[in-house]
């Protein structure tokens, strides 16, 4: 019993409706010892419709072909109790199962086991038991259990030969379509009363004499493999109101089967519940026959083809599918379509197919075959029934489309890079930019390691840039001298590219550089002439780390890309041409060095802008002046060029000749506004005079930014300074600010480049140059400024405006230098002045200058007695010159007269000049001053 379940279980599961109900007989009978049996399947109304049968005649079973479900036969009972039924032959009353069978039925009796669907029974498997008699309990289990392995495979098992719902083109079809007649039909469900017409008839091949207007008559003549599916589609119409469709074979007069097709319509009452179905019928031999061809033809064409059902049971199968799914069509028949390996292992298949199919939307999309590696085109188009799904072989294809779209793809990024280049190129300025622009923009898409740009200066070729060399193989190479056998310098002799493809072949072809491959590590070479305006100036050679050959693309992408370079290196190289001339020019403008003098010590840098900016116009001086006071000076004019440059020299030689004629800030401010003002320019400018014999600062400001004051105790300020306009758009007078500066603090005067830029405001870098110069040792000067310049720009950032700084730390002239009297406004003050003179360089031990000395006092107070008016000051200072100045409340200035031979008057001021090195007079306060400087160089008298 258990060996034939086994058995039962081994049969695949495509089997048809028909094949397992004959395999479900043939083991029941089998297993009971029975005389024979049979299998009726339920249909329309109360019909039971004889299917199987086996070992019985056909005269004994010709009457149970058509049952009543209703009737005492053993299939219905077993229909209408749902449970298995013995009719036995003898009466007995002992069990309500049991029933007396017809006395024409050989053997003991009729076992029936019902054939279950998903709701009710659908029919009923029939054993004529032989003298056994009874089946045992042992064989009732088994034939509950064929009967439920029926119903599982009958669920799987597709329609026998179910054609498909797409009619074939051609002319044959439309022949066959033309001829045929279509037949119509009613049928009453509740009274199974079924009416055909006379076209009917003879789609159905009933004689109408013999016709029996009952449904029975129809389910009589369909074949018996498509009786279960053609009656579960009568039941689904019904059960969902909807419309009947089906092609299924039935029995012709002359015994034979052909096709028919029908479709019907559900009549409803005035409740809504099925009254009748009327419908049409015609013939669909012929047209099937042509769809048998087609079939053919879909069974060898080369692409893949199945067709499933709304279940994914698998209706048809070509035998390049076979292939491609590893099976054979009768393996695959029937089969679930998602329970095949060779399916589940194509990733994404199954969801790409349930959701087109979902969508009644045809789809296409690939998959890939893991076994093969081979790549398909999957097109599943939804029909009617279920769906149909080509597979088409598109590895060769998909592999040219990538390869062309990686082709493609290269030359787009190719394009790209040469688009950046070429707009990169249109902004380089300098020769620097465009090695940058080509390193970053050429060798990535090459995949290139080096480059190296060589520009021919004489008879000599010298770098220019390089990128991804090393040091000792570019000073190797730097300058060399033309010769025959240099892959670089034949590059620039025939205005040729070269492409070199191995370090073997530039051995070979280059032996007097043999040593370079090894030098620079480089395995394969493109030497690019750089030509513009008819003349070859200089190199470009791109390297590669390993050997490479260059494709006729390749060779001519990078010789177009060689001619953008060479023009942008050509006005690159013009541009740092001038530049250069510029940059000489601003430096030979700046002070060479600073002075020394007493008054201070000071220490200056100036940045110029970083690359691509044109040389600024800032400036820094310190200027010696009279009487212990000393000019610091820092100025900007705005803008970058040759203009500005050159206005801020202008504006220096000035500031110099204005601080020769002892102007006061204010006043020099207001000549070098009116310059600038006639020059369509702006500048800024702070002027600063430091008093040591005072310690008094006098500040005026144009526009610039203030100084920083760093006192002994290492506090810093900035003074608050009058905000004047800028020259060139201010309005004189300019206000002078004075302020009490302590010996030993430090003035730091500087640009705005220094604090201010686009990423930085410069309220927050004065706060980081005050930080600074609080936290940084300023004993040395030098190492000051550079402190400074490096805290205030890192290491890698570079300044977009020229920074000038100037740091100068002010000494006080000890009042043991100092000396100064008051005279009377008469002409005994001449010989007063002599002896204070003679008194007092006799204390300072300089009595070798007290003749010329007194002779100079003599004359500048007897100048002033006699031309100017009281207070008369005289005051001598010692530093690094002997200064003698004499002051009054004149603003009347004295001048060197040519007098004639007869004059009396008119010599001491030509005396003062002669005898003196330099004298000179200034505005004060109070008047006027008139001083003269003697050198204490030829002096021999020690320090007092």
């Amino acid at each position: 019993m258990d060996s034939r379940l086994v058995l039962l279980d081994s049969v695949e599961r495509g089997a048809t409706e028909s094949e397992v109900l004959r395999l479900a007989l043939v083991h029941a009978v089998a297993e009971l010892d029975g005389l024979g049996g049979m299998v009726h399947v339920r249909g329309p109304m109360s019909a039971l419709r004889l299917v199987s049968s086996a070992g019985l005649p056909t005269g004994l079973v010709r009457p149970w072909e058509i049952l009543d479900q209703e009737g005492p036969e053993a299939p219905a009972l077993a229909v209408r109790r749902g449970s298995g039924v013995w009719v036995s032959q003898v009466h007995n009353d002992a069990g309500t199962a049991r029933v007396r069978a017809p006395s024409a039925w050989p053997g003991t009796g009729l076992a029936a086991e019902p054939l279950s669907g998903a709701a009710r029974p659908v029919g009923a498997l029939t054993v004529v038991t032989g003298a056994t008699g009874e089946p045992t309990e042992k064989q009732w289990r088994f034939l509950t259990a064929v009967a439920t392995w029926a119903n599982e495979r009958m669920v799987q098992a597709p329609p026998p030969a179910r054609p498909t719902q797409e009619e074939a083109g051609g002319s044959r079809t439309r022949q066959a379509l033309q001829a045929v007649q279509v037949g119509t039909w009613d049928w009453n469900i509740r009274t199974g009363e079924l009416a055909w017409d006379e076209v009917a008839m003879a789609v159905y091949g009933t004689d109408p004499a013999d016709f029996v207007p009952r449904v029975e008559s129809w389910m009589k003549i369909i074949h018996p493999d498509d009786l279960p599916w053609t009656l579960a589609a009568v039941e689904k119409a019904i059960h969902s109101r909807g419309v009947f469709e089906a092609e299924y074979r039935v029995r012709r007069r002359d015994g034979s089967y052909g096709w028919t097709q029908a479709r019907a319509t559900v009549m409803l009452d005035g409740e809504g519940e099925p009254i009748r179905m009327i419908g049409t019928a015609w013939d669909s031999t012929e047209p099937r026959s042509v769809r048998d061809t087609l079939s053919r033809a879909l069974r060898h064409m080369s692409d893949g083809f199945l067709s499933a059902d709304d279940h994914w049971r698998i209706t048809f199968v070509n035998l390049e599918a076979e292939s491609l799914l590893g099976s054979s069509d009768e393996e695959l028949f029937g089969r679930v379509l998602w329970t095949l390996p060779s399916v589940r292992q194509i990733a994404g298949m199954e969801e790409g197919c349930r959701k087109a199919a979902a969508e009644a939307t045809p789809v296409d999309f690939d998959v890939q075959i893991a076994a093969t590696g081979r790549c398909y085109q999957l097109r599943l188009v939804p029909v009617p029934d279920g769906v149909t799904l080509y597979f088409t072989d598109v590895t060769d294809q998909r592999r040219h489309e990538a390869e062309k779209a990686a082709a493609e793809s290269s030359a787009a990024e190719r394009a790209a890079r040469i688009a950046e280049l070429t707009a990169a190129l249109a902004t380089a300025t300098t020769s620097r930019d465009v090695v940058e622009a080509v390193a970053q923009r050429v060798l990535p898409p090459f995949r290139a390691a080096g480059l190296l740009v060589q520009a021919v200066e004489g008879d000599r070729v010298c770098n220019v840039g390089a990128v991804g060399y090393p040091l000792a193989f570019l000073d190797h190479v730097d300058g060399r001298s033309q010769r025959v056998g240099d892959p670089g310098w034949e590059a620039i002799s025939t205005k040729e590219p070269l492409f070199v493809s191995s370090a073997e072949e530039y051995v070979t072809r280059y032996p007097g550089t043999a040593d370079h491959p090894r030098m620079n590590g480089k395995q394969s070479w493109a030497f690019l002439p750089l030509t513009a305006s008819g003349r070859t100036f200089a190199v470009c050679v791109i390297a590669f780390d390993r050997p490479r050959h260059f494709t006729g693309e390749e060779r001519t992408l990078l010789t177009a890309i060689s001619a953008l370079v060479a023009h942008a290196l050509e006005r690159a190289r013009l541009y740092d041409a001038e530049r250069t001339r510029s940059r000489r020019l601003q430096h030979a403008l700046l002070p060479r060095r600073l002075p020394d003098v007493a008054e201070c010590t000071a220490a200056a840098r100036y940045l110029s802008a970083g690359q691509g900016v044109d040389i600024g116009g800032d400036w820094y001086d310190v200027i010696p002046l009279s009487s212990g006071r000393v000019a610091l000076v820092v100025g900007d004019v705005v803008g970058h060029g040759l203009a500005e440059a050159a206005t801020m020299g202008r504006l220096r030689t000035a500031v110099h000749t204005l601080a020769g004629l002892e102007l006061p800030p204010g006043e020099i401010m207001s000549h070098l506004n009116d310059i600038v003002s006639g020059l369509d320019l702006y500048a800024t400018c702070l002027y600063t005079i430091y008093d040591s014999t005072t310690g008094i600062c006098s500040l005026t400001s144009a526009g610039h930014p203030p100084p920083a004051l760093v006192h002994p105790d290492g506090t810093v300020h900035f003074p608050d300074q009058a905000p004047n306009p800028p020259l060139g758009a201010a309005e004189p007078p300019f206000e002078t600010f004075e302020l009490s500066v302590p010996q030993e603090s430090l003035f730091v005067l500087y640009t705005d480049g220094l604090v201010e830029s686009s990423e930085r405001q410069i309220d927050r870098g004065m706060e980081r140059l005050a930080q600074l110069l609080r936290t940084t040792d300023g004993e040395d000067l030098e190492q000051l400024c550079d402190a400074l310049v490096a805290g205030l720009f890192p290491a890698g950032h570079t300044t977009r405006d020229d920074v000038a700084l100037l740091v100068a730390r002010v000494h006080a002239l000890d009042s043991g230098r100092m000396a100064s009297w008051s005279l009377p406004e008469d002409p005994q003050a001449a010989g007063q002045a002599r002896r204070h003179v003679r008194d007092q360089l006799s204390a300072w031990r300089l009595d070798d200058l007290a003749m010329t000395t007194e002779l100079l006092a003599s004359e500048l107070v007897g100048n002033v007695v006699r031309h100017g008016r009281g207070p008369v000051q005289l005051r001598l200072l010692r530093g690094a010159d002997l200064v003698c100045e004499v002051s009054d409340g004149s603003l009347t200035m004295p001048r060197i007269r040519h007098s004639s031979e007869t004059d009396e008057g008119g010599r001491g001021l030509q005396l003062v000049a002669a005898l003196s090195q330099r004298w000179g007079t200034r505005y004060t306060a109070a008047g006027k001053c008139i001083w003269t400087a003697q050198s204490l160089h030829n002096s021999d008298s020690p320090e007092p």
